[in-house]
């Protein structure tokens, strides 16, 4: 389950709202109020046929002491008592079992309620919280007279022969690029440097996760039943592709008990990412800015609750660093309820000022899912030695995802002549300092 029993019946109100918030069905937490009251229910009538079974058998035994015959209709008739109890309690144990599995798909189903400082509404409720760099203009006067426009990434690309997006598309269909040459450097690069700056400037430990998840990874997560229709699936062994790192690294401490000291837990991971979604209703389909596949390097904590807050401003300020240091210009936007998602409570989102198109592009999403992950996953710790187990709070975020970020250090290291600079903290990696002429 997502949100935990008490709570729901603690605060029925606020759940409710925090779904019409996100634009979620509120009737949801209605049923599984209901549910939730027959479950009870059952179970008082489950314990109170027990005690009345244990109590019949207890009078058999003293029936019999103070001489009735086993086989008399004293002792046949608490004998037959006994009996219906059993009986009824069977059926009773069928119906709770139906009754909880329905509670628990419904809870599932049941968005995380947004932070109270999290804007209400759609996009259009964004906060800009903050921006960085210089927004380079697509227009710029040369100092020999006349103008100079830069091109979007894919022309770039092309002429530099850094992705091949028809061949890709043979391969696999549209939305898998192929890289060549520099673009195939240019992405190890990246995601080398983004490893190398998250564990040996920022302390966290790298991990390098499967590229598929189980059914039970996937909806720990958050990622099914809510996204199943955006994932790529394997029927045959029941496997999914994942969409981030974060489904196969959350699920790493899946149904473990941390001591207090052991956290706060924070990794960095790269790995492939699928989603069905590319290409949506039309829309950016020239270059790489959709696509199907991607490679991300992604950050993922477990903290304690009272730290998870802070713990989100600083894991953004670490996908910030990789942004300043490329020397991308962004802005952080405090996203709205209605364009935050499912299972978050709170979230950052990261994007980049591509000139080539006079767009700003996401390339980052950094998230506190407070304890709504870590109850599906019973991901736990000790406050203190011996103290009973309590939820963590985990929080992940794009560390940062390549694609975009390509196409932003594309249109920004243009050069007037056709070839780009190599951003400067790439140039070890890449071992040169210009691409092309």
């Amino acid at each position: 389950m997502s949100i935990g029993l008490a709570r729901l019946r603690e605060e029925p109100d606020r759940i409710r709202q925090g779904a019409i918030d996100k634009g979620e069905d509120p009737t949801i937490v209605d049923q599984a109020l209901a549910l939730e009251g027959r479950r009870r229910q059952l179970l008082g009538d489950s314990d109170r046929l027990k005690a009345d079974r244990n109590a019949a058998s207890k009078k058999i035994g003293e029936a019999i002491h103070e001489g009735a015959a086993p086989n008399g209709p004293e002792v046949a008739a608490l004998r037959q008592v006994s009996t219906d109890a059993g009986t009824q309690i069977e059926k009773i144990a069928a119906e709770l079992a139906a009754t909880e599995s329905a509670l628990e798909e419904l809870l599932l189903r049941i968005p995380n309620p947004a932070d109270p400082d999290v804007p209400v509404g759609d996009a259009s409720a964004n906060r800009v919280v903050r921006t960085w760099g210089e927004i380079l203009p697509k227009d710029v006067p040369l100092a020999e007279g006349g103008t100079w426009t830069r091109r979007p990434h894919w022309e770039v690309a092309e002429t530099l022969h850094m992705f091949d997006l028809e061949r890709g598309a043979k391969i696999s269909g549209s939305g898998f690029p192929v890289y060549t040459g520099q673009g195939s450097r240019l992405q190890r690069a990246l995601i080398d440097f983004m490893l190398d700056v998250h564990t040996a400037e920022h302390g966290m430990t790298e991990i390098w996760p499967p590229a598929v998840v189980n059914a039970a990874s996937a909806r720990g997560t958050g990622q099914i039943p809510d996204k199943e229709d955006l994932m790529y699936v394997v029927p045959r062994d029941d496997l999914y592709l994942v969409p981030t790192a974060e489904v196969p690294v959350t699920n790493l401490h899946r149904d473990e008990i941390f001591e207090a000291d052991q956290l706060p837990i924070r990794y960095a991971a790269y790995s492939p990412c699928f989603r069905r979604e590319a290409g949506a209703a039309g829309k950016d389909t020239r270059g790489i800015l959709r696509v199907h596949q991607f490679d991300k390097v992604e950050m993922v904590f477990f903290e304690k609750p009272e730290a998870s807050a802070e713990a989100l401003e600083w894991l953004t300020g670490r996908a910030e660093v990789i942004l300043q240091r490329l020397g991308l210009a962004y802005r952080v936007l405090l996203m709205a309820t209605k364009d935050m998602g499912f299972v978050q409570a709170k979230k950052y989102d990261l994007e980049v000022w591509a000139p080539g198109v006079e767009r700003w592009l996401e390339v980052s999403s950094c998230s506190n899912f407070r304890d709504y992950q870590a109850r599906r996953m019973a991901i736990r710790y000790r406050p203190e030695a011996g103290a009973k187990p309590e939820l963590v709070h985990t929080l992940n975020g794009s560390g940062v995802a390549l694609p975009r970020t390509v196409a932003a250090v594309l249109e920004t290291y243009q050069q007037p002549d056709g070839s780009l600079i190599v951003p400067e903290v790439l140039q070890q990696y890449m071992r040169t300092d210009r691409i092309g002429r």
